[in-house]
């Protein structure tokens, strides 16, 4: 079965290093579902408008691996195991108990809000939604309405995902600083609620470790102490697109 690409994601995200693990419903952060020429047909949104929540199919693009240069065809390396970096990398599960990008078909499916349709005269219409955790340029494969009467299993078990739903560290930044890359136009609200989440890998907890994040045309240095995230530097990036 061979998938088109209906649609990629526009974002501040243009590394993987800061994505929300997971969909969250009150991210404020925006991502913008820009369709492809082929599938820029407002007859296909018809309705869209009419529901809160989307379900988004799309691919880990810079998650698959192959086996080796002699791969045919589609044939890619998977493991049956993998390490979920919020177990510290070093206990195994198995992949299909996780959401890890590296599974026999990197599929990934997440469920966002939808803020609003946008009406571009470059790219047709745009859905305006929040809650991805998706890289920047990620493929969509398939758009579906999220059904609240049937997604919904408010008594579900969550897992070892279950002790760290809640986890959230203190974003300290100086108000100098603050202040003066407010008026510049940095996004602190997106900005702080991703260090708030812990981008670093479970296993990394050195206090004098400098971190450094690239998010919207901004770059963050900053170091972790027990649970602060302490902001050292931040500065308009070089290399946004």
């Amino acid at each position: 079965m061979e998938l088109q690409v209906i649609a990629h994601a526009r974002n501040g995200f243009s590394q993987k290093f800061g994505i929300p693990r997971q969909s969250r419903e009150d991210s404020c952060i925006e991502t913008h579902i820009v369709f492809t020429p082929a599938y820029r047909v407002r007859e296909a949104l018809r309705g869209i408008e009419d529901y809160s929540h989307l379900w988004l199919l799309w691919g880990f693009n810079e998650a698959i691996r192959r086996k080796g240069e002699a791969a045919r065809g589609n044939e890619v390396d998977w493991s049956p195991t993998v390490r979920p970096p919020r177990l510290g990398g070093n206990k195994r599960m198995g992949v299909f108990a996780t959401r890890s990008p590296f599974r026999p078909n990197p599929i990934g499916l997440t469920s966002v809000k939808l803020m609003r349709v946008e009406d571009s005269k470059e790219d047709g219409l745009v859905l305006v939604v929040t809650g991805a955790d998706l890289l920047d340029g990620t493929p969509i494969y398939d758009i579906k309405p999220y059904l609240a009467f049937s997604d919904s299993h408010p008594t579900a078990q969550n897992g070892f995902a279950e002790a760290t739903r809640d986890y959230r560290l203190q974003v300290v930044v100086g108000d100098e600083l603050r202040d003066e890359t407010l008026r510049k136009g940095c996004p602190w609200i997106a900005l702080e609620e991703i260090l708030s989440q812990d981008p670093r890998p479970a296993y990394q907890d050195d206090a004098e470790r400098v971190y450094h994040l690239d998010y919207a045309g901004w770059e963050v240095d900053f170091v972790v102490d027990n649970a602060t995230v302490c902001v050292k530097n931040v500065r308009e990036s070089r290399c946004f697109l």
